[in-house]
């Protein structure tokens, strides 16, 4: 991507007019701030601090160590060059000195995948003479959005996961004594290499208590036999590249006979749970609300609660999903952050509740969206209602 290709500027300085910013301040060091990288379009190895402002009037202006410049070819606007640290101050006091700026901080650290610029930084920016406030809503308009390209990615990427997960929980749920949750994995990773997709970390499956682990990962030398009358989850994600939008989803499946009765009381309560969230969105959304990933949170775990599940929901509903899987535009939570961002349209995340009965089994259930002018898109296009069983 070429620098500032995602980026129109003019619309970026309205914004920062509206809010009476002098810039944006964007800085990165080791790759530490993934919107640097997102907005920024830069690529390459990066071993020296960053700074680039996008100001509310005129050119950007990037203080750039002299070992770097190559990734700045090109850069429409004017680079400063340092080598030596006092350098690197003094040009950095003239480009922020009186200046109201935007960065990636959010206070207490209220929601981590914004906070990323650290405090020794902010505390440089502000004795050279800067005033820091949180680039909170810019991350959301200019770093979290979708492109085309990358909904169509999502688009394939959601129809082909969801095709593989049925397909595999359906087999799965009929080999009890003989699936092994390793293989089955590896047979998920096969059948996602065939659809042509990618992943940066295998998916997950979890056999009766492991499924309870909602971060459980099999390995050759450690996983379960499927025993009968075992909940099945599979939780897969991946993408046409590893630059591009993923798609996330989690599916349950049981195996065996009769459903037991907490079984599906628990999918049932998770799964309404799920659609509790969608509901909401949608229900603000068409009243012309601003409704934040805290209150999509809040309606799924109400609805959990309200079934006497509520402490074996031990995670946020949802996260934001952008060229990281788990990337920096509002998440839905009000439970491990409170993340009052609004969700704007161009923006897309997941809904995953949870409820997890340690020992003994576990359900999820996880559905992506996107928000667009005229409303949320699910995905993938037909979502999980009742469980995989055999048969």
């Amino acid at each position: 991507m070429a620098l500032l290709e995602r980026l129109d500027l003019s619309v970026l300085q309205a914004a920062l007019a509206k809010r009476g910013l002098d810039g944006w301040l964007i800085y990165d060091f080791h790759g530490l701030n993934p919107v640097a990288a997102r907005v920024l379009g830069i690529g390459g190895m990066g071993t020296r601090r960053l700074f680039v402002l996008l100001p509310v009037k005129g050119k950007p202006i990037a203080v750039v160590h002299r070992i770097e410049l190559q990734q700045f070819t090109g850069f429409a606007g004017e680079v400063r060059q340092y080598s030596a640290w006092q350098e690197l101050h003094e040009h950095l006091g003239a480009v922020v000195r009186g200046k109201r700026l935007a960065m990636e901080v959010s206070a207490d650290d209220e929601v981590p995948y914004l906070d990323r610029v650290p405090s020794g930084v902010v505390q440089l920016i502000e004795r050279l003479g800067g005033q820091i406030e949180s680039s909170a809503d810019l991350v959301t308009l200019f770093s979290a959005r979708w492109s085309a390209a990358e909904l169509a990615d999502h688009r394939y990427a959601a129809e082909a996961l969801a095709r593989i997960a049925r397909e595999t929980m359906a087999e799965v749920v009929r080999e009890v004594g003989t699936a092994r949750e390793y293989a089955v994995q590896q047979r998920v990773c096969d059948r996602m290499t065939a659809a042509g997709l990618v992943w940066d970390h295998p998916p997950i499956v979890g056999f009766g208590a492991n499924a309870a682990n909602p971060h459980y990962e099999p390995n050759e030398d450690a996983d379960a036999l499927l025993e009968r009358d075992q909940v099945v989850l599979i939780d897969l994600w991946g993408g046409r590249s590893l630059s591009t939008v993923f798609a996330d989803q989690t599916w349950m499946g049981f195996a065996g006979g009769t459903v037991p009765d907490e079984v599906r009381k628990v999918w049932t309560i998770v799964r309404d749970a799920r659609d509790a969230a969608l509901t909401r969105l949608q229900t603000g959304l068409a009243n012309g609300e601003a409704v934040s990933g805290a209150a999509l949170d809040a309606a799924a775990r109400a609805h959990i609660a309200g079934h006497g599940y509520g402490e074996y929901f031990v995670h946020r509903t949802g996260h934001s999903i952008d060229v990281d899987l788990h990337g920096s535009g509002p998440h839905l939570d009000s439970f491990e952050t409170n993340d009052i961002r609004v969700l704007l349209p161009g923006v897309g995340f997941s809904i995953e509740p949870g409820i997890y009965l340690t020992g003994r089994f576990g359900v999820r259930s996880e559905v992506n969206v996107v928000l667009h002018e005229s409303g949320p898109e699910v995905t993938p296009a037909e979502i999980q209602r009742e469980l995989v069983l055999p048969g």
